[in-house]
């Protein structure tokens, strides 16, 4: 979800002067109402560099701008590089996470930036391939990075673009649950032949879908393809497919264990089983909640019943 806001003469992902769009009619009309939309975030300024795209891409999964905003600009501050975020331990990851949500990012950012270090001298890497290979990412986020960091022609599938494309050019209201090889095939398809405007639209069509068609109370009337999108001709007609289930958390594992995770993250030496026995009444809920922290690598069990976060 980065991407620079506006063309500047040194930016990797800025469109050349007469570079072309293809011969697609959606790459113009997105890549226009982008350049005047876009929001003004700190990861899509040039001082970001690749590792704050990279830091930020960690961080949107599953977690609103919003929620994200100080939390980065804290982790950025205090780890600049990733050099300066693989000398801390692990834990130290997970306790600056705070309540983003889904902590096991943190140990995955923390995993990248050792591979970084020990593997391409503290750089972020620019071959995709090589991004693919490092811990904790996957295809979306070796895309994300490959493109709105280093300007790289990669189809870059986020919910927001699935959605977009779903709706513009197959017709249908939502995407379906998983991302399917005609999804990604379509994608490709409709990627702009020059490199530098393919990571300009990939980053447009991301925010469109953030911006104006999102999942509720679409703003077709603000849309720059409105006229050509094939769901709105069509006369919007209703999700046809499997039910979409929204996300529940109070009362669920993952509530107990956000629970557990802040006792250790508010303390500074190792936490007694009693003090975490407090977080929740349902013993074999939170016995489960914690066996779980502990095999995802987020909590450290030592003798005599004690947890921390982890050290290594």
């Amino acid at each position: 979800m980065t991407a620079p806001t506006k063309p500047s003469p040194n930016g990797p992902t800025d469109a050349l002067p007469g570079s072309t769009l293809g011969e697609n009619p959606l790459h113009r009309p997105v890549i226009d109402w982008f350049d005047d939309n876009a929001r003004d975030l700190p990861w899509r300024r040039p001082e970001a560099g690749p590792w704050g795209v990279m830091v930020s891409e960690f961080m949107l999964q599953q977690t609103p701008v919003n929620r994200v905003l100080p939390v980065y600009e804290q982790w950025l501050s205090r780890w600049p590089r990733p050099a300066d975020l693989a000398k801390e331990a692990p834990g130290e990851a997970v306790r600056a996470w705070g309540r983003l949500g889904y902590p096991r990012r943190a140990l995955r950012l923390h995993g990248a930036a050792v591979a970084i270090a020990e593997r391409h001298g503290g750089d972020v890497p620019t071959d995709h391939a090589q991004l693919l290979a490092l811990p904790g990412i996957g295809e979306y986020t070796a895309a994300a990075v490959a493109s709105f960091a280093y300007g790289q022609r990669h189809a870059v599938l986020d919910t927001n673009v699935r959605r977009v494309f779903a709706r513009a050019v197959t017709g249908v209201q939502y995407p379906p649950n998983a991302t399917t090889a005609a999804e990604r095939k379509l994608a490709r398809a409709l990627l702009p032949e020059d490199e530098r405007t393919a990571a300009r639209w990939a980053a447009a069509s991301m925010e469109l879908g953030a911006l104006v068609c999102t999942a509720k109370n679409e703003s077709c009337h603000r849309c720059p393809i409105a006229a050509q999108c094939a769901w709105r001709l069509a006369g919007k007609p209703e999700h046809d497919g499997p039910p979409r289930r929204g996300q529940t958390y109070a009362g669920t594992d993952r509530q107990v264990r956000g629970k557990l995770l802040a006792v250790l993250r508010d303390a500074h030496a190792p936490v007694p089983q009693a003090v975490l026995d407090r977080v929740w009444h349902e013993p074999v809920q939170r016995a489960r909640a914690l066996d779980g922290l502990v095999s995802d690598g987020l909590v450290e069990p030592l003798p005599g019943g004690m947890y921390r976060l982890p050290l290594s």
